[in-house]
């Protein structure tokens, strides 16, 4: 590990005690989970196949033609 030093502010340091305080667990393990979970990398193939996989009917358009005129519906999006 390496050591480094931050600065939060007053409110920040004030939850992340009382976070690390419930979860008894350390500010700084707190802040390498939250690293990991922001910057934590690219997923891998398998795990973007089966993130968006799960996203299959997660959703409602109001539409019932998506499937067919999806890039009709793309490009209104971004004329915006």
């Amino acid at each position: 590990m390496e050591r480094t030093q931050i600065t939060l502010t007053t409110e920040q340091a004030r939850l992340l005690r009382r976070l690390a305080r419930r979860r008894r667990t350390s500010m700084a393990a707190l802040i390498r989970a939250a690293i990991d979970r922001v910057y934590g990398g690219e997923p891998t193939r398998d795990e973007a196949w089966d993130r968006a996989l799960r996203a299959i009917g997660g959703f409602r358009s109001g539409h019932r033609d998506v499937s067919e005129e999806h890039d009709a519906y793309l490009a209104d999006a971004f004329r915006g």
